[in-house]
Parts: structure tokens; C-alpha cells; sequence
């Protein structure tokens, strides 16, 4: 579980929450029947069951969001030219956007296709 001392801005909260959700199918999607556990997201925004691997990248994910420099002008992840992850997470997390946003749009969620093309 992930424990901050500073309020987590809307912003902030909207992106956790986004990059749970990915996460979430991602896992479901592409690591089968592995045991998931509860991954608590901060600031009371629910959890995600996730297998051991994607609850460490989540952790990475949360820490690396809340640490952002850019939080004034933030643009979303793939248009920012300062990025947060490693080179390594970076390209988990693209793999992660990728597969996930094409499910999510094909079972019908269309506030997705906003993120997934801007």
C-alpha cells in the first residue's frame, strides 16, 4: 500500500485511477490464472486485484505519478517530454496503455478513446 502525507490533486487522482484500471485488465489479459491480491490504491480510490509482478510495476507507477515535477502543466504521459519511468517501465507502460486501451474500447468504453488518441 501506498502512503502519502500530501493531498493527491484531482489530477493526481484521475491518472491513479486510470493507470489502476490498465493495469487491471493488462493483468487479467496477459498473466492468466496467476493468484492476484488486493493492491490498494492511495487516498481511498479503491484497489485492483493484481498478481505480484503488476502490483510491483503499480507501486513504480503510483510513486513515479504523485512525484511528477509537472503538475502545474501536466500533459498527459505520451506527449511529455520529461518522462518519469526508467526506460525499462517506460516501455511496460506503453505495453500496458496499448493493450489495455483496445480492450477498454472495445467493450464499449468511449471516455477511453479520448485518453487512448490524445
Amino acid at each position: 500500500m501506498i502512503t502519502t502525507m500530501e493531498t493527491l490533486t484531482k489530477l493526481q487522482k484521475k491518472d491513479i485511477k486510470l493507470i489502476g484500471k490498465f493495469v487491471e485488465v493488462y493483468c487479467k489479459g496477459k498473466h492468466g490464472v496467476v493468484e492476484r491480491a488486493p493492491f490498494s490504491l492511495p487516498a481511498g480510490l479503491g484497489e485492483r486485484r493484481l498478481c505480484p509482478e503488476c502490483s510491483t510495476f503499480m507501486q513504480y507507477a503510483v510513486t513515479r505519478r504523485i512525484k511528477c515535477p509537472l503538475e502545474a502543466n501536466k500533459p498527459t504521459c505520451k506527449h511529455c517530454k520529461t518522462h518519469c519511468y526508467n526506460k525499462a517501465n517506460l516501455a511496460k507502460v506503453k505495453e500496458i496503455m496499448a493493450y489495455s486501451g483496445m480492450k477498454l474500447m472495445l467493450r464499449g468504453r468511449l471516455d477511453y478513446v479520448w485518453h487512448y488518441f490524445f
